[in-house]
């Protein structure tokens, strides 16, 4: 059995609360364009805005991302490949540079922080693949009770799937 995607389980269970895109947005503090994207699939709602979606929808957390399917696709297979790649790449260079004394403490500790954010970029990646994708779209963040939008930019490269 197919699962659906989070948008559509959005757009299900909004429509099933009676709600407008309009409406829905007007409580999550986002404009309906957001809600729109969210239920087209083309961005997600903030992780932490969440549990505010599960509770106006009707539904805990667990069961609004339980309808949504990781979407697996040759780019990120391709994009864990070139992160593995280049964590690999950076730590045979580190070794061989330093064999032959060619190479520096600073760009050592460089190469090897490269390495290192790639790896951590492929390990998030594969638990994205498992569970909730990272998508920024508009988002909000919520500071002493009050709503400040984001500008949704961390990375470009969470944008997989």
């Amino acid at each position: 059995m197919k699962r659906k995607t989070l948008g559509a389980t959005i757009a299900e269970l909004r429509k099933k609360q009676g709600m407008t895109q309009l409406e829905l947005a007007e409580k999550m503090c986002v404009t309906d364009k957001a809600v729109s994207k969210w239920e087209r699939d083309l961005s997600c709602p903030d992780v932490s805005s969440l549990p505010r979606l599960a509770e106006l929808l009707g539904v805990s957390t667990d069961e609004l991302m339980r309808g949504a399917a990781p979407k697996e696709t040759a780019r990120s297979g391709m994009l864990g490949l070139a992160f593995k790649a280049v964590a690999a790449a950076m730590g045979i260079a580190a070794a061989v540079l330093s064999v032959l004394d060619a190479l520096d403490i600073r760009s050592g500790t460089a190469m090897l922080g490269i390495g290192l954010a790639a790896l951590a970029l492929w390990a998030l990646q594969e638990k994205n693949r498992s569970g909730v994708r990272s998508c920024l779209g508009n988002c909000v963040l919520r500071e002493n009770g009050r709503a400040a939008r984001s500008s949704g930019f961390i990375a470009p490269f969470l944008f997989w799937g």
